[in-house]
């Protein structure tokens, strides 16, 4: 992925500082902003590709900052990073006009395949697309027909809506939680095997007889849908 241009609006020194330092060591830009009045002066001139927002924020909390550039017709998309991680916090979050919402603690691995899917998704809108495509892997999303090389593959409705979800997101790490709050609308870990068994009878429909594997288990992170052949 392209490097990205990302602005953090965090008043923890601490917290924003290893931030800075992680999104710069996986090759994108990152600035920061220490309030929120300076986060809004900045995201305002919408020269970023993403913002991550802290709740609580002084001078402007991280909300009506949000908000207040929703209705400037700023539309950078914004993902709000927050202590308060109960299911009405994270409405709250996405109705003020965030994108996303991650609950503190978090890895970061989590938080870059995040900011990675909503840059893409703002400069790809291609994702409406009715056929997703990845090497000879298509799924017709209005047939509800999924094809590889093609051979037509047929899948359960749990299936096909956990490979859209992953050919959605091709090339990037989606991570567990991704899947269960999208594929599952479990907004919890219910401490289960049910991903691990859905991607292994995915793997084994999608995989199995063909030269080059697609769907990859990334270790500690979560699957990724590529090409076998990178």
């Amino acid at each position: 992925m392209s490097s990205m241009r990302i602005l953090i609006i965090e008043d923890d020194k601490e917290a924003a500082g290893y931030l800075t330092k992680a999104f710069r060591e996986a090759g994108h830009l990152a600035d920061c902003a220490a309030d929120g009045l300076e986060g809004y002066a900045r995201a305002a001139e919408g020269a970023y590709d993403v913002l991550i927002v802290d709740r609580m924020l002084p001078k402007m909390d991280g909300l009506s900052l949000i908000g207040g550039l929703r209705e400037q017709a700023v539309d950078t998309p914004a993902l709000i990073l927050s202590a308060l991680g109960a299911v009405d916090d994270r409405v709250k979050g996405l109705r003020a006009g965030g994108d996303d919402y991650l609950a503190k603690p978090y890895a970061f691995s989590e938080l870059l395949a995040r900011v990675e899917a909503l840059s893409r998704r703002k400069s790809a809108p291609a994702q409406d697309a009715t056929t997703l495509r990845v090497a000879g892997l298509e799924l017709d999303r209005l047939a509800h027909k999924l094809t590889r090389n093609g051979k037509e593959i047929p899948l359960q409705p749990r299936e096909y809506r956990l490979l859209e979800f992953l050919m959605r997101h091709a090339g990037q790490v989606v991570t567990r939680t991704m899947l269960l709050e999208n594929v599952w609308d479990y907004h919890f870990d219910p401490q289960t095997n049910v991903i691990d068994v859905h991607v292994s009878r995915l793997r084994s429909k999608i995989d199995k007889g063909f030269d080059a594997p697609l769907l990859h288990t990334v270790r500690g992170a979560g699957y990724m849908i590529r090409d076998g052949a990178r």
